[in-house]
């Protein structure tokens, strides 16, 4: 008995060993459940940053591990403060020199005159609150000198907010530069080679696109912070599908911390719980016995949109658990709509086993204080006693949940989340039955984890089984599972750091490839409520709406223009997708009327599109576009496909015929030789054909293989280091459809060579922030988008080896 039990300890130390891998990722998933509680490390060492929401707001989590009488920060990092680089006459606020004059050169160099120029005070801007200068010209250029005494020992910082495009120097040299704006002050870290002893020129150029004007800079320096703790040593970090995985030596101790949100597909209830749990294990490496104990703090800044709105907090318990609970003061639920914003309303929990005899506190106050009222910011504490630890592993965890009460208004009516079927329910009850399933739960996500890697190796390779990994809890997270007023399903999206729409139809297509795989029921949801806009005359036009609102109020499209051909074919393919998912046409029987008056649009429309928006609409509109054309032929093939399978024989042939003569009339009109053209009128552009998959996945056949293999040996000519271009326009790209692009080819090593500088800028790029599908491909700088649900199109590989598709 006792070799059987030394066989499995060794079993299991050396699995844990195994286990220990470094990934690389532009951020980190820790806890990722809807877009409002999602919070990531934009770090590669857990300890190395604050950790944030997905919009790079800090939501710090931190962690303690105590050591016998030793501290050891393994999570999150003490905020940093600020002090501002002054001038040798200390004055705070110098004025900057400033035009609205073009300048074409020179502009930002020592020698360059500028005693011709306006003097001003920051903020600049057409905002009569915030702004000190106004400024409401197209742009602006503007230079302070700072004189000073001697480069500072302190880290260097730009702090900046601009609206819009900016470009930004130090003595000549550029220090920062952003297409887009910043309408937060950010941090931006600075090398003090760049400063000197003496006089330091300040320079910067704001170009306004559209909306409002601002501009605000100034160098600052960080105030060193006194603290007795040391810095763990992180050992490894492994990113799975439900998982992030760290371990760190602390002293004589290694300590293992699980970051799990249970995203199970087949399970809704799942899901939609809202809570996640992170696992401690420690061991003893040094053959003595420690008293360890884990400290784990969160900060009520993980319930606000701005640090300055009044929190309250309480603490208290319930059969099983522990918990301590804040939420806002205000609580103005449903009363903020829009991209780069958090949630103000709802409540954090974070809760423990009662077992565990854990001290939970708030701030520093003793144990026994049961509620904070009307603070600024407050801090919930939680310390777990591990006892004296040898090297037999101890494992405990918590759980961080968040109650976000009504997550959505639907059509004017607020809507519940989905785990509160009854009013007697309470968030407390969701905790409890988290935590009686959590190793339940956790078995299941270890090996769902395992299953989903060894399935996309066997699709695509390791480095495509990579961001796959990458990809699944971040396309999840950026939705909210609820029920509409009539009972459907509703799975809503947010177009992550593009415009906040919800439900953006063209948000939906790219992502459909994960949810067909796992649970066609979801993609359901994110299509229900387009399907009611149309049916209930709302919607009254013959295409689909881009959008719902803007997250999370779902009361009618608010983007500015239609996408009628995109949004159009998008509706029809995923229709078209679900039957064959389920084997029947049941979902499109439902919405027969609506599809036909779709699809007759298309007939009419789609194949030589007017110059209207697509869903690459960052590249502008664009007339002839052959790929949207490529979109409408395979959906009203997909229609005809449909109709099929309803036993509508006569509809099948005609629309069938229909789209046959227009794939015939497409090869000839697009063919530029060696490729097929971006617009049909200019042979010398190209571009991805990534909507050809759907010719290829449904068996439709419109289009001869010929198509395919051309395009694909032209794109493996125009690849750079991170990808091939999305089109002949620009460098940049959007890497899901470059995986959709490399589905069409039925050669693995061309697939893979295709699809690995993906991984490469996933794994290489320079700009750290949740996953990307929107980056140049000539460097891996992103251009704007993050977090977006749309990398679920990484699933398309996968996909089409479950389909059969080859």
């Amino acid at each position: 008995m006792r070799k059987l039990f030394l066989l499995l300890t060794c079993l299991i130390l050396s699995g844990r060993l195994s286990a220990q891998q470094t990934d690389r990722a532009p951020a980190y998933p820790l806890i990722t459940h809807h877009s409002n509680f999602s919070i990531w490390s934009f770090t590669d060492q857990l300890n190395a940053s604050v950790t944030k929401h997905w919009t790079g707001k800090e939501q710090a989590l931190s962690g303690i591990l105590k050591v016998d009488n030793k501290s050891y920060r393994f999570l999150g990092k003490q905020t940093l403060q600020y002090e501002p680089l002054l001038n040798l006459d200390k004055t705070p606020d110098a004025a900057f020199r400033y035009t609205f004059e073009h300048q074409e050169s020179g502009w930002y160099t020592n020698d360059f005159d500028d005693q011709d120029w306006n003097a001003g005070i920051a903020p600049f801007g057409d905002d009569p609150v915030k702004a000190k200068t106004s400024w409401d010209m197209d742009e602006i250029y503007l230079r302070k000198t700072i004189e000073i005494a001697d480069v500072p020992e302190q880290d260097l910082f730009l702090k900046i907010s601009h609206d819009d495009n900016i470009i930004v120097y130090l003595n000549g040299e550029q220090i920062f530069k952003k297409d887009g704006w910043e309408d937060d002050y950010i941090y931006v870290p600075l090398k003090k080679s760049v400063l000197k002893k003496g006089k330091n020129l300040l320079s910067m150029h704001v170009k306004n696109t559209a909306g409002g004007r601002h501009i605000d800079a100034a160098l600052v320096t960080s105030i060193p912070q006194k603290s007795g703790e040391l810095i763990a040593r992180q050992t490894s970090v492994k990113v799975e599908a439900t998982r992030t995985i760290y371990n760190f030596t602390c002293g004589g101790v290694n300590l293992e911390v699980t970051f799990l949100s249970p995203l199970l597909l087949n399970s809704l209830e799942l899901t939609e719980r809202p809570v996640s749990y992170i696992n401690y294990m420690v061991r003893a490496t040094d053959g003595r016995k420690h008293q360890v104990n884990v400290v784990f703090t969160a900060s009520s800044d993980l319930a606000v949109n701005t640090p300055d709105q009044a929190v309250s907090a309480w603490k208290g318990k319930a059969t099983g658990i522990s918990y301590l609970k804040t939420g806002t003061v205000a609580q103005p639920m449903l009363q903020k709509s829009g991209d780069n914003v958090r949630i103000d309303w709802g409540y954090l929990y974070v809760a423990v086993p009662e077992k565990y005899k854990a001290v939970q506190t708030l701030n520093s106050l003793p144990a026994g204080q049961l509620k904070l009222l009307n603070k600024k910011s407050v801090n919930l504490n939680t310390n777990i006693n591990f006892g004296l630890v040898a090297v037999a592993p101890v494992e405990k965890h918590i759980m961080l949940g968040y109650d976000d009460i009504n997550p959505i208004q639907y059509f004017k009516q607020n809507l519940k989340p989905l785990w509160k079927k009854k009013q007697a329910q309470t968030f407390i009850t969701q905790l409890q039955l988290a935590e009686n399933q959590y190793e339940k739960v956790r078995a299941q996500s270890v090996a769902f984890d395992k299953e989903l890697y060894a399935k996309a190796v066997k699709a695509g390779g390791e480095k495509y089984a990579a961001i796959c990994k990458l990809a699944y809890r971040q396309s999840i997270a950026a939705h909210r599972l609820v029920r509409s007023p009539q009972g459907e399903l509703l799975f809503m999206s947010k177009e992550n750091f593009s415009n906040g729409s919800i439900n953006t139809v063209d948000i939906t297509y790219p992502s459909a490839p994960q949810y067909l795989l796992y649970n066609p029921d979801l993609l359901k949801g994110m299509m229900n409520g387009i399907f009611y806009y149309s049916e209930s005359g709302k919607w009254a036009k013959p295409y689909p709406a881009h959008d719902l609102g803007t997250y999370p109020l779902a009361n009618g499209q608010t983007y500015g223009e239609d996408m009628p051909v995109e949004e159009a074919g998008n509706m029809l393919i995923l229709t078209a997708a679900i039957a064959k998912a389920e084997g029947n046409a049941a979902y499109a029987e439902k919405h027969w009327k609506i599809l036909t008056t779709w699809t007759d649009y298309l007939v009419k429309e789609g194949f030589d599109p007017d110059n209207q928006l697509c869903t690459d609409d960052f590249a502008g509109h664009l007339a002839h576009n052959t790929n949207l054309s490529i979109k409408a032929i395979v959906a009203i093939g997909g229609y005809a496909q449909l109709a099929e399978k309803l036993g509508k024989t006569a509809e099948a042939a005609k629309y069938r015929q229909a789209a046959q003569e227009m794939a015939d009339k497409w090869v000839k009109q697009a063919d530029a030789g060696d490729h097929y053209a971006l617009v049909f009128d200019d042979k010398n552009t190209w571009s991805q054909k990534y909507n050809l998959v759907w010719d290829k996945l449904l068996g439709l056949n419109l289009f001869p293989k010929e198509v395919y293999k051309k395009e694909v040996a032209w794109y493996l000519k125009k690849g750079n280091k991170f990808g091939i271009p999305l089109d002949s326009r620009k460098t940049y790209t959007k890497s899901d459809w470059i995986v959709w692009t490399a589905t069409l080819t039925d050669d693995r090593k061309n697939f893979e060579k295709l699809v690995n500088p993906v991984y490469r800028f996933a794994t290489e790029s320079e700009s750290r922030v949740p996953l990307s599908d929107w980056y140049e491909t000539t460097n891996g700088e992103v251009m704007n988008f993050r977090a977006r649900s749309v990398v679920g199109g990484f699933f398309i590989k996968m996909l089409a080896d479950n389909w059969g598709v080859k």
